[in-house]
């Protein structure tokens, strides 16, 4: 049972693939299916990882890369589609890269895989709840949300920076000064 946190973040790396191959294929209603049952099983995942003490380091790791490669495969998805500017994708790439580069020297150095906080677990929730916006948006009845998806994107990259300069200030900066 303690597995499970795990094989639902696995799942998350295969609906990335899923995601990709539905968007295009101009299929946007399975790609917002794809893309919500995901954001569920992220959800789904850390709540019974928390509750039930299924906390593994293999799980740190696997959920932050399937909810990033999730998020970038849209980001980037979006932009080939002309639905976003490309300076979106870009700097959320280069966060998160940058993201990846301060865990892996936290990891080797130090042993200490850096989790996320409520901050960073916001800043991702704002994320998908954009991109689900910016593919709902695309239906019929919800068109006029399309005005909205720049916005919120901008938003989301503001509150992903915030969140990497406090992991930077909480997690990492702090280990040196121990070091």
């Amino acid at each position: 049972m303690k597995h499970i946190p795990n094989i639902l973040s696995c799942m998350r790396l295969v609906m990335v693939g899923l995601f990709a191959y539905f968007f295009q294929a101009d299929d946007f209603m399975a790609a917002f299916v794809i893309y919500a049952a995901a954001f569920f099983t992220d959800i789904l995942d850390g709540y019974l990882a928390r509750r039930n003490n299924w906390i593994t380091n293999l799980g740190k790791i696997l959920d932050p890369l399937a909810d990033k490669l999730l998020v970038l495969c849209a980001l980037f998805c979006f932009y080939l589609r002309g639905w976003l500017p490309l300076f979106i994708p870009l700097i959320a790439a280069v966060k998160e890269f940058a993201m990846l580069l301060g865990g892996l020297i936290m990891l080797r150095r130090k042993k200490v895989v850096v989790i996320s906080d409520k901050l960073g677990k916001f800043a991702a929730g704002f994320f998908n709840v954009s991109v689900l916006v910016t593919l709902i948006s695309n239906f019929q009845p919800f068109q006029a949300l399309s005005f909205i998806v720049l916005p919120l994107f901008s938003i989301a990259i503001i509150l992903a920076l915030a969140a990497m300069i406090h992991y930077g200030r909480t997690q990492i900066l702090p280990q040196k000064e121990q070091g």
